[in-house]
C-alpha cells in the first residue's frame, strides 16, 4: 500500500544532522516542495541545506497520484468573484509558468504530457461559468463533447497540454548536488539559528517552512486557516485504458488518471477527523462502472486546505522577516510545490515574481470557511474525551478505515499505539 510508486523508484539515502552547519538558506522539509524550492536556489547560486524529520518522499509526496495542471478544479470563476478577474489571470499566469518549468527539466525524468479535463457528473453551470472565465484571462480551454469515463457526464472542459509524473523519479532527480539531512527534526528556530532534536544547529539567513501543514503555531495563525482533507486512492488492473486525466469539480468528487498498465483513481474525500466513506467510494464505482477490473492496492493521501483555495506562499509572517512557507495547496500540490519554488527563489535573489501577491500569507482570512474551521477546533477542544493531540489539545477521533487517530482541528494523525504519521503536531500521542 505505502509502496505503490517505490516499486518502480529507488530514493537515495542521506545521513542524520551530527555537527552544526551554516548556509544561506535552510529548507526544512524533504518533499516535493522543499527539494524544488532548495534545486532552484542552488541554481540561483544560494548556498542550501535541507533538513527531513523522516525520509524524503515519505510524507504526501510518497502518496500523490501527480498530476500536473493548471486546472485545480472548477477555481478560476471562485477566484475572480472573490478578488477580481485580474487576480484569477494572475493565478493562473503563475501555474502555467510552473507547468512550463516542469517541461523545462523533463530530460532528466518521467513526465507525460497530456490533456486534462473537467467533469461534472450533475452541474454543466459550473463548468459553463468556469469556461467563460477562463476564456476571458485568455486560458486554453475547449469543450469536450466526447471523454474517456464509463458514466455519464453532464459536461467536460478540456485543457490542453498538461502533464503527469512519477513523483519519486523526478525527486531522485532534484536531490543531485543537494546537502540533505534526513532523520533530522526541526525542534526550535530563534532568529537566523535553528536547532535539531539532537541538538545540532543550522544558521541561515534565510529558512523556508516545507512541512506540509506549518509547525510553528505561535506565527502566522495557520491553526486557524487551514485544515486537512483525507482521499483514498484506488489501484486498478484490467480496465479499458483512457488518455489523458480527468478530475471532477468537487473536492468530493473522483480523480481518474492512467498510470501504465493501470488506473489510479481517487474519491471518498472528507475533512480528516470527520467520518467519511474511504476506499469505499472507489470501491462502490470500480464495481459499477468496471465489472471487469481488480483493485490490486489501496493508499490514502492528505492536502492541506486554505480559506479561500488559493496557497499560502511568501512570509510567514510580517514579523520574521527571514521566515518563509509553502502551504495550503489543497489537491494540486505537484503544480503547487513548483509554483512555491519558483516563487520563493525570486524573493530570495531580489527578482519577484509579479503574480506573488496572489499567494501572500497575510491576505484576509475572513471567509466562510474561517467560521467552519474555528467552529471545529473549539466543539473538539471541549470534547472531553482521550486521547488528545499534542498539537493542540483537540479530542481525536478513530478512523476505523486506516486504524488510526486523527485531530478534527488539524489534521494531526497517529497509529493505533499513539505513534506520530501526520503533522502539524511534532510528537507521539502522551501517555498517561
Amino acid at each position: 500500500m505505502e509502496t505503490f510508486w517505490t516499486n518502480t523508484a529507488k530514493l537515495p539515502s542521506f545521513p542524520s544532522m551530527t555537527h552544526d552547519v551554516r548556509a544561506d538558506v535552510l529548507v526544512i522539509g524533504g518533499g516535493l516542495t522543499g527539494l524544488l524550492c532548495a534545486y532552484h536556489l542552488k541554481r540561483a547560486g544560494l548556498d542550501v541545506v535541507v533538513t527531513e524529520a523522516d525520509t524524503i518522499g515519505s510524507g504526501v509526496t510518497g502518496r500523490t497520484t501527480a498530476k500536473i495542471t493548471t486546472q485545480h478544479g472548477a477555481c478560476y470563476h471562485t477566484i475572480a468573484a472573490r478578488y477580481g478577474m485580474g487576480t484569477a489571470r494572475q493565478y493562473y499566469d503563475a501555474n502555467r509558468e510552473a507547468l512550463e518549468a516542469y517541461h523545462d527539466i523533463a530530460g532528466e525524468f518521467d513526465l507525460k504530457s497530456c490533456d486534462g479535463f473537467l467533469f461534472s457528473r450533475i452541474h454543466r453551470e459550473v463548468l459553463e461559468t468556469e469556461y467563460n472565465t477562463l476564456r476571458t484571462i485568455g486560458a486554453h480551454v475547449e469543450w469536450a463533447e466526447d471523454v474517456e469515463l464509463p458514466f455519464p457526464v453532464a459536461g467536460a472542459l478540456r485543457i490542453p497540454h498538461q502533464a503527469q509524473v512519477h513523483p519519486l523519479k523526478l525527486l531522485a532527480f532534484l536531490t543531485a548536488g543537494l546537502t540533505i539531512y534526513e532523520h533530522t527534526r526541526v525542534r526550535e528556530i530563534r532568529g537566523s539559528i535553528t536547532t535539531t532534536d539532537n541538538g545540532t544547529t543550522i544558521t541561515a539567513k534565510s529558512i523556508i517552512v516545507a512541512t506540509h501543514f506549518p509547525f510553528l503555531n505561535r506565527h502566522g495563525a495557520y491553526f486557524l486557516k487551514l485544515y486537512q482533507h483525507r482521499s483514498y486512492v484506488a489501484v486498478v488492473d484490467q480496465a479499458p485504458p483512457i488518455e489523458g486525466m480527468y478530475w471532477e469539480a468537487s473536492n468530493s468528487g473522483f480523480t481518474i488518471r492512467q498510470c501504465g498498465d493501470q488506473l489510479l483513481i481517487v474519491g471518498g474525500g472528507h475533512r480528516t477527523g470527520k467520518p467519511g466513506l474511504g476506499w469505499k467510494a472507489t470501491e462502490q464505482l470500480v464495481r459499477h462502472y468496471y465489472p471487469g477490473a481488480e483493485i490490486t492496492a489501496r493508499f490514502a493521501t492528505q492536502d492541506c486546505m486554505s480559506l479561500d483555495g488559493i496557497p499560502y506562499i511568501g512570509r510567514y509572517a510580517k514579523h520574521i522577516p527571514q521566515l518563509y512557507v509553502a502551504t495550503g495547496f489543497g489537491g494540486w500540490g505537484m503544480t503547487s510545490a513548483m509554483t512555491a519554488a519558483l516563487l520563493l527563489t525570486g524573493e530570495l535573489i531580489g527578482k519577484p515574481k509579479p503574480w506573488a501577491p496572489v499567494f501572500a500569507p497575510d491576505r484576509t482570512i475572513w471567509h466562510r470557511q474561517l467560521a467552519v474551521n474555528v467552529g471545529e477546533t473549539f466543539k473538539t477542544m471541549i470534547t472531553p474525551t482521550v486521547p488528545r493531540c499534542p498539537h493542540l489539545g483537540c479530542a481525536l477521533k478513530w478512523n476505523a478505515a486506516e486504524r488510526s487517530w486523527d485531530c478534527p482541528c488539524h489534521g494531526s494523525r497517529f497509529s493505533e499505539s499513539g505513534k506520530l504519521r501526520n503533522g502539524p503536531a511534532t510528537g507521539d500521542i502522551k501517555k498517561g
